[in-house]
């Protein structure tokens, strides 16, 4: 349920469809002799906002605090970890039925860096944790299933490779892993997603009872040194505001359901 919740909130809270539906009911108000000026004004606040969002470097200024939070390891010679996990949400499951093969999406550095580490610790496990991402458990085919054809074509051992196949949101990639790994006290264990879902991952993971995690950041989405009116496309920095306000709200949604250890988790 908390999954489906989540899934319909952000379709109205959506940055980009708020200021459309704003507008929408801006124009209608405008038809009515005593809320036209309501109307007016409503469609000139969502319509600056709008641009605020395309061009302005908002969705950067929002997303890149995220994105800091956790670096890379600075000494990864010396981990030595037990296992390696991935957390979904970079294969489009429906394309890859229709097209028969994994169609890969934002954030598909996640799976190129896993295939690196895997390389780099010989031998550690490697866990991918993705289900289907439809609004309902249906049993649609897992992304699990194609990222562990993609990860033996990397080159990884079959016998290395554990798919987690159920879990939907973060939550569930933390609690189902969990299980899947049975993790031990002293284990050293390497969590691979996108920078900007790094804190929330960490957070929700730790809160499951996993210890010993190390996070490796991937997909950054800003630069080192910002600037602003940096977006050349409005669709680009729309976009960015999407993913930055998604990600902050589900922060504040999981550590008020108690999902995790803090509200802006760090290292």
């Amino acid at each position: 349920m908390f999954y489906v919740l989540s899934k319909l909130s952000f379709l109205i809270l959506r940055p980009s469809n708020a200021f459309i539906v704003a507008m929408l009911v801006g124009l209608l108000l405008r038809t009515r002799a005593r809320s036209r000026r309501r109307g007016t004004e409503l469609f000139g606040l969502a319509l600056m906002l709008m641009v605020l969002a395309a061009w302005s470097g908002l969705g950067s200024a929002l997303i890149k605090p995220l994105e800091d939070r956790f670096a890379e390891p600075a000494a990864p010679e010396k981990l030595h970890p037990r296992g390696i996990i991935v957390l979904g949400g970079v294969i489009d499951t429906d394309l890859s039925v229709s097209r028969g093969t994994a169609e890969l999406i934002d954030g598909a550095e996640r799976l190129v860096v896993t295939a690196r580490l895997a390389r780099l610790y010989p031998d550690a496990k490697v866990i991918y944790s993705g289900g289907s991402g439809n609004l309902t458990d249906d049993g649609g085919t897992p992304e699990a299933d194609f990222a562990y054809d993609l990860l033996m074509s990397f080159g990884i051992a079959p016998e290395r490779i554990l798919t987690e196949r159920h879990s939907r949101n973060t939550l569930e990639n933390a609690r189902m892993t969990l299980d899947l790994a049975q993790p031990q006290p002293n284990d050293r264990w390497i969590l691979v997603t996108s920078a900007f879902h790094m804190p929330r991952a960490m957070g929700t993971f730790r809160a499951a009872g996993w210890s010993g995690l190390t996070a490796w950041p991937v997909d950054h989405r800003t630069p080192v040194e910002m600037h602003l009116l940096e977006h050349q496309s409005a669709s680009e920095g729309l976009a960015l505001t999407d993913l930055a306000v998604k990600e902050w709200i589900g922060l504040a949604a999981y550590r008020f359901a108690g999902y995790t250890d803090s509200l802006l988790p760090a290292p």
